[in-house]
């Protein structure tokens, strides 16, 4: 399977974002402005987007989100006014358990010029199809949270009605947040579920076992802390800037015989790392399918 990435601004190469106010003739809509949606309505907003061609359906919206009706931005207006104004994207960004009572109502919205861009975890296409209509031009996503930084990755898969151009606009405002990739096989996005979307909650409970680690040594907590986040977001950098594969990077720092050999014995022996990260890998994808039913 080969995947198609288009690099976000932070991966190296900056992104057709910046005429994006000359993209949105019509509004865009976006439904959940939690953590992951607020992240993305934010890497919008730094790309130029006018918040004036911005509704926001959340009735829990955060003080930030309330703040920029002030600008222009519309804040939980109906959806017989939203279809007035036909929006060019409809961003699903509630939880997938909420789906079913948030979708019929925004039904009256589809439209062929009208895409809707789910990130809700383990909804799949067939889903969106039935809450929304037969007709509904429908991608679904997967981002990840360092999105809120700027250095997210996110995949994503088309329903077969979505045109080229709803495929660029797509990419276009994904990468505002990361990089943006595309699979044909909608059961691929399971996968990327376990290991991106879920993915950041492994390495910080990474940064916490190391600290508690350096604690059970006789290291004061703070200092243990200190060296565990340091060490894994360096490590981090490094990934991001260099090119050598991550195997190429683990041999360099590993003398033969030294202290880095002895610590990877243990994490590369039987019943080690490995093993274990596929047995959650594989719980999160199970888990995301079952979201999906």
């Amino acid at each position: 399977m080969r995947v198609s990435f288009t690099r976000g601004h932070f991966g190296g190469f900056r992104a057709a974002v910046s005429d994006m106010t000359l993209s949105f003739k019509r509004p865009l809509v976006l439904v959940g402005a939690g953590k992951m949606g607020s992240a993305l309505l934010n890497g919008w907003l730094a790309e130029g987007l006018s918040p004036s061609l911005v509704s926001v359906r959340d009735p829990a919206a955060s003080p930030e989100i309330t703040g920029l009706a002030a600008k222009g931005l519309s804040l939980n207006p109906s959806v017989h006014d939203i279809a007035l104004t036909r929006p060019a994207v409809v961003l699903l960004a509630v939880k997938p358990q909420a789906m079913p009572e948030v979708l019929p109502e925004l039904a009256l919205l589809v439209q062929p010029e009208t895409l809707f861009l789910s990130i809700a975890a383990g909804l799949g296409l067939h889903r969106l199809k039935e809450l929304l209509g037969a007709d509904a031009h429908a991608v679904r996503a997967m981002p990840n949270t360092p999105a809120s930084v700027g250095r997210g990755i996110t995949i994503a898969c088309a329903n077969e009605l979505v045109t080229s151009e709803q495929r660029a606009l797509t990419d276009s405002l994904l990468a505002a947040v990361g990089d943006v990739g595309w699979v044909e096989n909608e059961a691929q996005i399971d996968a990327v579920t376990a290991i991106s979307g879920s993915g950041p909650a492994y390495v910080f409970y990474l940064v916490e076992c190391l600290a508690a680690a350096g604690e059970n040594l006789g290291l004061d907590p703070d200092l243990a802390m200190k060296l565990a986040r340091q060490t894994v977001s360096g490590s981090g950098e490094m990934l991001h800037r260099l090119e050598e594969p991550a195997a190429v990077l683990r041999a360099n720092v590993t003398s033969p015989g030294g202290t880095t050999a002895a610590a990877l014995d243990v994490l590369m022996g039987e019943g080690g790392l490995s093993p274990l990260m596929r047995r959650a890998a594989l719980a999160a994808r199970d888990r995301a399918r079952a979201l999906g039913k």
